[in-house]
């Protein structure tokens, strides 16, 4: 890794002083207080269907901001621990990798509204009384529109870790425990912390939905601006949308700065590269807290209590101790792990063929497949054009720290941009040159999802070793043989890693996508998204599960014969 930087250099800190101490007071008191209102207001007593009072005043819109901004950031931490703890277990658990990746495809396949119509459920019955439980439902379905993309960040960024710094971990003898804090976690960093902020960028999609929610026929909305926004379309408002929009830039321009920005500039100095480059990204609120001995004796404490439980997990013995030898691994937990899965497996089988049998019949089993086709045709087509532009534009400004810098926030905002604004327009463009839906609905599927795939080929390109790329120049590398040789392998897996999440989100997005209305007009395109929209309209619930299920089974078909084949392609011979 790259030691040429360190978080706060003591030079620096001696040269600031402690001048700069008491201007983070202000900010921390200002945090302090709205957790305390916050707090207060989530335990003040509710009743199921009491209506919560709700302004499309602009004056509410920074109360509104900071509470959408506290459940993104509450989802975001969520999102990160389970993120390492899944990445964590499927890289170093065969068992668990069976499991769990295929769960995680499943469930970046379960369109987001669906797990909203369950947990809210629960989660008031959980707090009941209060607001807790909608907060938590609606906190919930934040992380859903986060996690996965993370997980998935992870876990390329875990398997892909250079062999000869395994190597080194092993011949030090570094636990599971070390060896995730000094080898896995920092080298997964930078990519992580590129998915971090797209997820945070592609929560803003879904807070409309998550703030205002309808359960057990009744509509509450919760005080934030994606309630703001379903007030505003309700009413037809549309000065109070272009208010939210405004809004939603003030937020993402202050959390670029004051967090994604100096999280970027930090983690630079985990860039695998032996020697110092120019590609440091910079950020004015690390040089400002560099400047403070309080913000520097803060950071040493936490060092040294992670240095204290990195030791305390330490192996007990070395490399030449007889315990150091690996026991002949056995085979019989493994096959009894495999048994169970395919007893799952079988169980489940039948289930569906007896609920097909009674429920819906084979022949609407096969309309659906067909539907599954139709939809999988525009995601790869869509996917593939999406590539052909961003992945260009992804390394240019990853490779460009100047540039990566300017156009940060702006990439952000657009990621925030709710794309489900941009669906009445589309309607009335269709209907007034009468277009065909199933071609020209379609672009409205990677509308969120497209930049899944740029801020992941930003990641890759921004962490490329600067003695790689000397190395190019050195040898001339131009044209089309600069591509293949150089900067398609260079940024292939983090490329996966985008396309995996891209299509996933593609697919969940088809729901809101094939099926457009604004006012009396409706536009419907043939695909499964449509098709299940059309029947959670019907309420015919046993065609919705049908409509998920085949979903579920087009996403983890696609994802297992090849996302996962990349995956091993790019393990085994395009990474550096």
């Amino acid at each position: 890794m790259n030691k040429k930087r360190q978080f706060f250099p003591r030079q620096v800190v001696e040269a600031g002083g402690n001048r700069w101490d008491w201007a983070l007071l202000p900010i921390v008191l200002a945090v302090f207080v709205l957790l305390a209102y916050g707090g207060q207001q989530m335990a003040r007593p509710y009743q199921l269907g009491q209506a919560l009072p709700l302004s499309l005043d602009p004056g509410y819109l920074p109360y509104y901001l900071l509470r959408t901004t506290l459940r993104m950031f509450i989802a975001l931490g969520l999102s990160v621990v389970f993120s390492c703890v899944f990445a964590a277990l499927t890289t170093k658990y065969r068992t668990a990798e069976k499991v769990l990746v295929p769960l995680l495809d499943i469930l970046q396949s379960i369109p987001i509204l669906g797990f909203l119509s369950i947990t809210v459920t629960a989660f008031i019955a959980l707090f009941p009384g209060n607001l807790l439980g909608v907060e938590c439902a609606a906190i919930f379905a934040i992380f859903t529109s986060q996690a996965w993309n993370m997980a998935f960040s992870a876990y390329q960024g875990f398997r892909n870790v250079p062999a000869e710094l395994s190597e080194a971990a092993s011949v030090f003898q570094l636990s599971g425990w070390q060896r995730f804090w000094r080898l896995e976690l920092p080298f997964a960093m930078p990519g992580l912390l590129w998915n971090m902020m797209m997820s945070m960028s592609g929560g803003w999609f879904f807070v409309v939905a998550s703030e205002a929610i309808s359960v057990s026929n009744q509509n509450i909305k919760l005080p934030g601006i994606g309630s703001y926004i379903a007030l505003a379309i309700e009413r037809s408002d549309l000065g109070a949308i272009g208010w939210a929009i405004g809004a939603m830039l003030v937020a993402v321009l202050m959390y670029d700065q004051l967090f994604f920005r100096p999280l970027l500039a930090w983690a630079d100095k985990f860039r695998f590269e032996e020697t110092g480059g120019d590609t440091a990204q910079q950020s004015w609120l690390l040089t400002w807290l560099r400047r403070t001995e309080r913000t520097q004796a803060l950071v040493d404490w936490f060092g040294a209590m992670l240095s204290r439980s990195i030791a305390l997990f330490r192996l007990g013995h070395d490399g030449t101790s007889i315990r150091a030898r690996r026991d002949k691994p056995t085979l019989v937990p493994q096959r009894v792990w495999d048994a169970v899965i395919a007893a799952v497996v079988f169980y489940a089988l039948w289930s569906l063929v007896h609920f097909i049998s009674t429920e819906v019949g084979w022949a609407e089993v096969g309309h659906v497949l067909t539907l599954g086709c139709y939809t999988m045709i525009r995601v790869v087509v869509l996917l593939a054009l999406a590539a052909l532009v961003w992945v260009p534009v992804g390394i240019w400004i990853g490779m460009n720290p100047r540039w990566a810098s300017r156009t940060q926030a702006v990439a952000q905002f657009l990621a925030a941009f709710p794309a489900n604004l941009v669906f009445p327009v589309a309607v009335i463009l269709i209907v007034r040159y009468h277009l065909n839906p199933d071609i020209w609905l379609s672009p409205l599927m990677i509308l969120g999802t497209q930049w899944y795939l740029l801020f992941n080929v930003i990641a890759g390109a921004s962490t490329i070793p600067t003695e790689l790329r000397h190395a190019a120049r050195n040898f001339g590398l131009t044209g089309w043989l600069k591509w293949r040789r150089y900067l398609l392998p260079a940024i292939f897996p983090s490329f996966v890693t985008g396309a995996i999440t891209a299509s996933g989100g593609s697919w969940n997005a088809a729901i809101v996508s094939e099926f457009v209305s604004w006012g009396p007009t409706t536009l419907k395109a043939h695909g499964i998204g449509s098709y299940i929209q059309e029947m959670t309209i019907n309420g015919d619930f046993p065609r919705i599960a049908l409509g998920i299920g085949v979903m579920c089974i087009f996403v983890m078909g696609f994802n297992h014969f090849v996302w996962r084949r990349l995956y091993t392609l790019a393990e085994s011979r395009l990474h550096f």
